[in-house]
C-alpha cells in the first residue's frame, strides 16, 4: 500500500525547525509508517555575510535561543559560539547521509541540530561536523564529511534548494509563512507538504502546532489509523531506542489534543524510570536524551532519528 509522502523542509541552523521536534515526534508516534518522510534541506546560508550585515552576532543568537527554550522546551546550551557559521556544508553532510538511507539523513539532522543548539560547535567546521556525526550507528562520519564537495552531493543539495524555493503561489505563500531572504519565495522550516498517493496535497507552512498537522492529515485521508499515546513514558523511550528529549516525550504523552504537554510530570516519570533501571539518560544542554538501558554512549554522542516513528 502506498503511503502519504511528507515533504519535510528543514535546516540544522533553524531554531524553529529544532523547536518543532516535539510536534513532529507526536505526529510520528500517532501515524507511524503510514507516512513516508522525505527530508528537504533548505540551505539557509551559503556564508555568514548576510547575517552579519543584519547585525546578528553569536551573543544575539544565544540570547534569542533562550526564548525558544522557555517557550517550546527543547534543550539549549548556555554558551556563546566563537563566531557565526553558515549552514551549507552541514546541509550537504545531511544530504550525503540521506543518500545512504532516509533514516541516516534524519539521524544526521538530529545530531547536527543538537550540536548547533547545545554546544559551541559550528555547522561549517569540518572537525565539528565529524565529531557530531562520529557515533551515529551505521554512518561513517569521516566519509560523509569528505563527500560534502562531491558533485553528486552538490547536485542533490542544489535540487533541495530549488524545491525549497518553489513556494510562490502556494498556500504557504498565501498565508505569509514563506520567506524571500535570498530572492525566490521559499518554504520556511519546518514546512511540511503532505501528498496523497492517489492525488491531492495539503501544505502546513512554517512553524505550526501539532494540531495543524493532524487536521491536515484528517482532511487528506480520514482512513488513517491513529495510535493513542502510551501509558508510560518509558514505553515511548523503548520504542525509540536512539533517544528522545523530555519535550518530545511529553508531546507523545499528551492524553488528548485538548491537553498541553506536561514537561515537569514527564521528567519526574523519566527520572523515576532511570532510578528503576528501565531508562537511561544522556545530558544535552539544558535537558537530556532519554534512552533504553545500555543505549547511552560513553561520550554522550549517540544520536539518531527514531526510525520506527
Amino acid at each position: 500500500m502506498e503511503r502519504i509522502v511528507a515533504w519535510h523542509f528543514s535546516d540544522p541552523a533553524c531554531p524553529w525547525a529544532y523547536s518543532s521536534r516535539p510536534a513532529i515526534a507526536r505526529l510520528r508516534w500517532r501515524f507511524g509508517d503510514q507516512l513516508d518522510w522525505r527530508l528537504v534541506l533548505i540551505g539557509l546560508s551559503e556564508s555568514t555575510a548576510r547575517y552579519e550585515e543584519l547585525g546578528y552576532t553569536p551573543a544575539r543568537m544565544a540570547t534569542g535561543w533562550r526564548k525558544f527554550q522557555e517557550r517550546f522546551g527543547m534543550p539549549f546550551g548556555r554558551g556563546v559560539k566563537p563566531r557565526m557559521g553558515a549552514t551549507t556544508r552541514a546541509c550537504r553532510a545531511i544530504i550525503a547521509a540521506r543518500e545512504e538511507s532516509p533514516e541516516l539523513g534524519y539521524a544526521a539532522l538530529r545530531a547536527l541540530q543538537l550540536m548547533q543548539f547545545t554546544t559551541p560547535g559550528l555547522l561549517d567546521d569540518p572537525d565539528d561536523l565529524r565529531a557530531a556525526l562520529a557515533d551515529l550507528p551505521g554512518l561513517d562520519a569521516e566519509a560523509i564529511v569528505a563527500s560534502i564537495d562531491d558533485p553528486e552531493v552538490r547536485a542533490a543539495y542544489e535540487a533541495d534548494r530549488d524545491r525549497s524555493r518553489s513556494a510562490a503561489g502556494t498556500p504557504t505563500h498565501v498565508q505569509g509563512r514563506h520567506a524571500e531572504s535570498d530572492g525566490p519565495v521559499r518554504y520556511t522550516a519546518p514546512s511540511i507538504v503532505f501528498e496523497h498517493p492517489e492525488g491531492g496535497s495539503i501544505e502546513v507552512g512554517g512553524f505550526q502546532p501539532f494540531e495543524s498537522y493532524d487536521t491536515a492529515l484528517a482532511n487528506l485521508d480520514s482512513a488513517l489509523e491513529r495510535r493513542p499515546p502510551p501509558s508510560e513514558a518509558a514505553e515511548a523511550v523503548l520504542e525509540f531506542p536512539v533517544g528522545l528529549t523530555t519535550a518530545e516525550i511529553a508531546a507523545i504523552m499528551r492524553p488528548s489534543d485538548l491537553e498541553d504537554a506536561d514537561l515537569l510530570r514527564t521528567e519526574r516519570e523519566l527520572i523515576a524510570a532511570v532510578d528503576a533501571g528501565t531508562v537511561a539518560s544522556e545530558p544535552h544542554g539544558s535537558d537530556a536524551l532519554w534512552l533504553p538501558p545500555g543505549a547511552a554512549a560513553a561520550d554522550g554522542a549517540a544520536l539518531t532519528e527514531p526510525v520506527a516513528a
